[in-house]
């Protein structure tokens, strides 16, 4: 079988004497669409700020055969592994071409960058039709669009996406989704993180329920969309 390419084990984690996460274990294989999905509060967030070495942690992660451990937060970029944070956090004021070139990896060269800049605009035609254009006259959907790429212009192998549904009309999540399919196409692993139930069991392969800070269940996408107790505490069914 495939080794995996993120592996967390009984991971700890929290806000200086809160502890948030509690032994949390899961697994990512290359190319999947994993999804993390469980209540406001749950600790969803505060997972992905931890494997982005944004908080201090406690237990092991596994990155492509190799620890974290002692591996610096701006080291996980060119191992890669990427974030698509909470809220987009664009610059407003920059032009969207601008904050994808945030994105590149510091020694990347010119027809490498340029190589990236289209595999972007491929994935979402409307960001070069505005790559001109501030980011902050975007709607959120496009500047969700925005976050992806710019994710993306570092050529990971992980992206990791924290609330990607948050705030957006539904017409601008599916077509997010469709593109989360796509970037798996290409061999990019996702780990996407999400309140929206509905929306991650519809695109991923498989997914890990949190609660209160410990995983509850785990399983296919479809399995769990079809247990009960997801769907009463999740679905609404």
């Amino acid at each position: 079988m495939t080794a995996p390419l993120l592996c967390v084990q009984a991971l700890q984690a929290g806000y200086g004497e809160m502890i948030v996460l509690k032994e949390v274990s899961l697994e990512v294989y290359p190319a999947e669409i994993v999804a993390l999905v469980g209540s406001n509060g749950a600790g969803k967030t505060t997972l992905l700020r931890a494997l982005s070495h944004l908080l201090p942690w406690q237990g092991n992660v596994i990155f492509d055969g190799q620890s974290l451990q002692d591996v610096p937060t701006h080291r996980l970029l060119t191992r890669g592994m990427v974030q698509v944070p909470e809220g987009r956090q664009l610059f407003d004021r920059m032009s969207v071409e601008e904050n994808l070139l945030l994105g590149t990896l510091p020694d990347i060269s010119r027809p490498r960058l340029q190589q990236h800049l289209e595999q972007c605009y491929q994935l979402f035609p409307v960001l070069a039709e505005r790559r001109r254009q501030l980011a902050g006259n975007l709607s959120g959907g496009e500047q969700q669009m925005c976050a992806v790429a710019r994710a993306l212009m570092s050529g990971p192998r992980l992206v990791m996406i924290d609330e990607m549904s948050l705030g957006l009309a539904p017409v601008a999540v599916d077509r997010l989704l469709d593109t989360l399919q796509a970037i798996r196409t290409q061999g990019i692993t996702v780990l996407l993180v999400e309140q929206d139930v509905h929306a991650a069991l519809h695109v991923a392969d498989r997914a890990y329920v949190l609660e209160s800070g410990h995983i509850v269940r785990t399983g296919s996408a479809a399995a769990l969309a079809d247990d009960p107790e997801v769907q009463r505490a999740y679905l609404g069914l």
